[in-house]
């Protein structure tokens, strides 16, 4: 027999964590790793958009570490389970690749608006889905166990998200839109 995508135990508007514990599919944790799942897709349309293969593979380790993320959210706080791990590489992995894209940039002194070129644009999508996580992670954290490191990474891939988009920008030869204040 086949494997089937569908279980129907989610009828009724409840879906079951890692280690079985169920929970209505509105909970903040489900918000948060559902989140994480919709950002490891914008991502993945960024390194499909992303014509620089060194790029293409950092965004490709970037997914494996938000499916880590997503599966630390998903598992039951209440119970000792081995989840996959992300660690102080990962964020240093993040900040050195931010270090290496900022010294080509332009130094930032303006604010930017988001565009310019589809490929920059979903990049700043998937930057404001990154934030939206890691508000709900720390809205999670405000409420029951959740991994430091978990929002720590979250911010820092916000960061490195911006740079990306940047840096994105400078290869297709994009001028940055500034934002000017109409006071």
């Amino acid at each position: 027999m086949a494997f089937k995508i569908y279980t129907k135990t989610g009828d009724k508007g409840e879906t079951s964590l890692f280690g079985g514990k169920r929970l209505p599919k509105n909970h903040i944790r489900i918000d948060a790793y559902g989140t994480v799942d919709e950002l490891n897709s914008y991502i993945g349309l960024v390194r499909d958009a992303a014509e620089n293969n060194g790029i293409r593979e950092d965004l490709k380790t970037i997914q494996d570490r938000l499916f880590s993320l997503g599966a630390n959210l998903a598992s039951d706080p209440d119970k000792e389970m081995q989840t996959p791990d992300i660690l102080d590489s990962d964020i240093q992995f993040l900040e050195n690749r931010m270090d290496e894209m900022d010294e080509g940039l332009e130094p930032l002194k303006n604010f930017i608006l988001p565009g310019g070129h589809t490929t920059v644009s979903f990049c700043h999508v998937a930057r404001c889905v990154c934030r939206r996580a890691e508000r709900l992670t720390v809205e999670l954290h405000y409420n029951e166990s959740v991994d430091p490191i978990v929002i720590q990474y979250l911010n820092r891939l916000s960061d490195y998200l911006f740079i990306l988009s940047r840096q994105l920008a400078k290869e297709l030869s994009v001028e940055e839109i500034k934002w000017n204040a109409r006071n």
